[in-house]
């Protein structure tokens, strides 16, 4: 569930920029952004910088196209996003703090949170989707540069990029435990 909440601004966004223009579409997605901040701390959690960096990007790139240009093209748009997400990805694990660690504090108990392990493997879970954003970017910069590509094939990018990505971050985790966890170790040699 909660993938799907950190992406469904991302989603919005990608539909509406196949039925509507792209301003609509990155200020659907900012408010989109601002519904799942907003969940978020009526449950009690905290701001996320990959969601506030979300809606930002979202936000200022929709009002650069209403009050500045407006003739960015689709995929110059979508490569803005892409380098955005990037950004929020390198900065965050510039700093020490991996994106995906203030999601994953979430959803293990306070022991498994002060794990080392835990930090390495968020590390790695943010690699992982700075190199998805790296392959979405080159996907929409095949789509600019070369133009008579069909539509499908830069679709085809994004969701294998995306769809691997989050396929990693959902398996890693288990397979991390599985790999570190003594008591799990010790039952699979012993074949129990």
């Amino acid at each position: 569930m909660m993938i799907f909440l950190v992406l469904l601004p991302f989603g919005v966004f990608a539909l509406l920029m196949l039925l509507t223009s792209p301003d609509i579409a990155l200020f659907a997605a900012a408010i989109t952004g601002l519904a799942v901040i907003a969940h978020d701390r009526f449950r009690g959690r905290q701001l996320k910088m990959l969601g506030a960096g979300s809606v930002a990007m979202f936000l200022g790139l929709g009002s650069y196209l209403t009050l500045v240009d407006a003739s960015l093209s689709a995929s110059a748009i979508k490569l803005t996003i892409d380098i955005g997400v990037l950004a929020i990805a390198l900065v965050s694990l510039a700093i020490g703090q991996p994106f995906t660690l203030q999601y994953a504090r979430e959803v293990v108990d306070a022991k498994t949170a002060m794990l080392p392990g835990f930090l390495k493997a968020n590390y790695i879970i943010t690699w992982a989707w700075a190199a998805c954003m790296v392959l979405m970017m080159s996907g929409n910069i095949l789509m600019i540069y070369l133009p008579s590509l069909p539509l499908w094939a830069g679709i085809a990018i994004a969701f294998a990029a995306r769809s691997t990505a989050v396929y990693f971050t959902k398996r890693y985790p288990d397979y991390h435990k599985a790999k570190f966890t003594p008591a799990r170790s010790a039952g699979a040699l012993s074949g129990s």
